[in-house]
């Protein structure tokens, strides 16, 4: 019997570690030892650069993993409308296919690379609901429509009959949204949804994806590099970097104090309007962190993030920092973070 979890919790993610065995006997450890959890109604992100390992981690949840990637050890365990929990990492195909799109759907990067272009974006939406429910033809394209007006894509009913190519990026976003929610999940994992969107068309998706949380009580994994976007969405933060959580933080306290010196060039580096003017109303620039992430299959003996940072000391070439629990639901993988 799979351990209960905690009353609230919806997703908890249990020392993940997911690989790509490259060749005999070498691994590439893309997550490794990953923990967190989301509880009812909650949005957390996942926040790192390219090469983190945020992807992977939302991939391993999914089971969408291509070979050779193959999840190693860890639980990832997910409790059910009906209460049941399941370790989705030993589930199997078939349990997979049932709770894909019903329990838990995602949101994938590039909406052009992920709807199908032979096919309208209606009958795609329509397909979804018939995947999972017994319903005609007819009544899915009847509840497709209502998926695009939920999601304030104008003139919905009309542009059921469209391709994704007839659409711009955002109303594409607004298209993959629908789908995602087409059968009401009680996960979304939002997996970089704005990354290729102006600021304008980013705030509107933002705005759209808190609206349809609060009308459905569902709960997000909002996956992203931009910590300008967590700020406005999330309730807590997991900070990846190589592979690992390096910090763990409610958002307020994240941005207030920071307790790791990656987390802390993330911010750095982020346009904050308030922020970057100084008191005599120059505008400071940006600073960004030198270097970037080693590559998974040659990391540093010690801390990853070491040949990059301006705190390193001795013992940080030495051994990987655990990750130090400050506070409740406040972590950091470092050795000086009392001193942050």
């Amino acid at each position: 019997m799979t351990e209960r979890l905690a009353p609230d919790t919806l997703l908890a993610v249990r020392d993940l570690k997911t690989h790509f065995v490259y060749r005999a006997g070498a691994a590439a450890k893309s997550v490794d030892g990953v923990s967190f959890e989301v509880k009812r109604g909650e949005t957390v992100a996942v926040v790192g650069e390219s090469g983190s390992g945020k992807s992977v981690t939302s991939l391993s949840i999914m089971r969408l993993l291509a070979e050779p990637g193959r999840i190693v050890s860890g639980e990832i365990l997910h409790r059910d409308r009906q209460g049941t929990v399941r370790d989705l990492a030993k589930a199997s195909a078939r349990e997979m296919r049932a709770l894909r799109g019903t329990e838990i759907a995602m949101i994938f990067q590039e909406p052009m690379t992920s709807l199908n272009p032979l096919f309208t974006v209606g009958d795609q939406i329509a397909e979804m609901i018939r995947l999972h429910r017994k319903v005609g033809r007819a009544e899915a394209l009847r509840e497709a429509g209502e998926m695009l007006e939920l999601v304030e894509i104008p003139a919905a009913r009309r542009r059921l009959h469209d391709y994704p190519h007839h659409m711009s990026g955002g109303m594409r976003q607004r298209v993959m949204i629908a789908l995602a929610l087409a059968n009401r999940p009680s996960l979304l994992i939002a997996d970089e949804p704005t990354t290729a969107l102006d600021v304008t068309i980013q705030a509107q998706i933002l705005d759209l994806l808190r609206r349809l949380q609060a009308e459905m009580g569902m709960s997000i994994l909002f996956i992203t590099h931009n910590l300008g976007v967590v700020a406005e969405i999330a309730k807590s933060v997991v900070v990846m970097y190589a592979g690992r959580v390096v910090e763990e933080a409610p958002v307020a306290d994240l941005f207030a104090r920071p307790k790791h010196p990656y987390t802390e060039g993330l911010l750095a580096s982020t346009p904050n309007a308030a922020r970057d003017i100084a008191a005599d109303g120059a505008r400071r620039p940006l600073v960004p962190i030198p270097g970037s992430v080693p590559p998974i299959t040659a990391l540093p003996p010690g801390c990853a993030f070491e040949p990059r940072c301006a705190y390193a000391a001795p013992r940080c070439t030495q051994s990987v920092p655990p990750l130090f629990a400050l506070a409740p639901a406040r972590h950091s993988r470092c050795f000086r973070h009392d001193a942050l």
